[in-house]
Formats: structure tokens, C-alpha cells, sequence
């Protein structure tokens, strides 16, 4: 799998969690070991230029995805799945470190944005959270992911509670 992390934000962010963890949710979802995906973390500034030019909202927001080659999961079926450039997920470190606070658990700012790796990672594979089922699939596939990689590295308790608003 190649995945790159980026860490243009100024911000001292676990980029090391953010790839394995990137690897983790990519090899559980059974996408192609030789697919490529990059992990951007910005600044407020930077986000909210991205927000307002893609999506056509002000303020900046917490993650953002950029799909490519718009790959989806294998089904059971299939024994190879498609290997291709999935594309990018961005991140926001200052939004992330805020709805951490503010969420009903609280949590850090690390264990955010390993919330919305996966968030991303989930929307490049083509979930979404407009309708009330697709929003229960996604979130809890999205919470099933981060606990599995939690337990596996020794992490205690589950996941915190998705805050995002993407």
C-alpha cells in the first residue's frame, strides 16, 4: 500500500497513527495492497479555501475527500480486487482538536483525527451519511474500524463518538 502523509498544518499531529491506521482500514475494507492514497494536514486557512471551493461552504471543516479512481470493496465474490490511486483525504488538525473538546466523551485531537482517517477512507470507497441507513452503515463500520486498530495496538477503551460534519 503506498500512502503518504503530508503534515503541511504547523501543527504537531501523530503522522505515524494516520498511516497506520490508513493502512489498517484499507487492508480491512480488502482493497488492492498496491493501491495508492495520500493524507494531507492543513491549516484552518488552507481547509476553508478548500471548503468554499469545492463545496461551496464557508468556514473550514473537519476532513475533506478527493476520490480518483473511485474504487469500492470487493464483494465476497471476488477474489482480486482493483488496485488504483483512490486519491486524498485532508485534514484539519484545529477543527479536529476543537470537536474533540466539545464531543460528549472528549477526546484529543489525535484520537480525532484518527476518527476522521477513517471518515475519509470511507468516502473514498463510496460510503456516505446523507440518509439515516447510510449514516448507521458508515458509522458504524467507521467505529468498527478504529476499534479493531485500537485493540491492536493496545489502545484501551472503544473509539470515541463520530463528531464529523463532513
Amino acid at each position: 500500500m503506498s500512502i503518504d502523509v503530508n503534515n503541511e498544518s504547523g501543527t504537531a499531529v501523530d503522522e505515524q497513527a494516520l498511516l497506520d491506521l490508513t493502512r489498517y482500514a484499507l487492508a480491512r475494507m480488502r482493497i488492492h495492497p498496491l493501491s495508492e492514497l495520500s493524507v494531507i494536514v492543513v491549516d484552518a486557512a488552507a481547509m476553508e479555501q478548500l471548503h468554499l471551493q469545492w463545496m461551496d461552504l464557508p468556514g473550514p471543516t473537519d476532513v475533506m475527500s478527493f476520490p480518483m479512481d473511485e474504487l469500492r470493496p470487493p464483494t465476497r465474490d471476488e477474489e482480486d480486487p482493483p488496485q488504483g490511486l483512490l486519491g486524498d483525504i485532508v485534514l484539519c488538525p484545529e477543527v479536529a482538536e476543537r470537536q474533540g473538546a466539545e464531543a460528549p466523551t472528549g477526546h484529543s485531537m489525535d484520537e480525532e483525527l484518527q476518527l476522521l482517517t477513517v471518515h475519509g477512507v470511507l468516502h473514498l470507497l463510496g460510503y456516505d451519511h446523507e440518509e439515516p441507513a447510510e449514516q448507521a452503515e458508515m458509522f458504524g463500520l467507521q467505529a468498527a474500524i478504529v476499534d479493531g486498530w485500537r485493540a491492536e495496538q493496545g489502545l484501551t477503551g472503544p473509539s470515541p463518538a463520530p463528531t464529523t460534519t463532513s
